[in-house]
């Protein structure tokens, strides 16, 4: 599973309890994954593609590499 290169977010591991809380076999194992994306980032002078967390994204300690329009002509 990716981790966000930036913030370091990886999968956690724990129990989903369900909602009556009764019985110890309804404890499951389970686990959450970050919300990663594979985006193009800059890297000082040049673009590359890095996993980052929409929480990353979001907050703006991202560089996005700016898609380059194509003239008409």
């Amino acid at each position: 599973m990716a981790k966000c290169e930036f913030c370091t977010k990886g999968m956690l591991y724990g129990r989903h309890i369900s909602i009556t809380r009764s019985q110890v076999s309804r404890r499951a194992k389970r686990n959450w994954k970050p919300n990663v994306r594979r985006v193009k980032i800059m890297d000082g002078q040049t673009p590359r593609y890095a996993y980052v967390c929409t929480a990353c994204l979001r907050s703006g300690k991202v560089d996005r590499a700016v898609k380059e329009q194509k003239v008409a002509g």
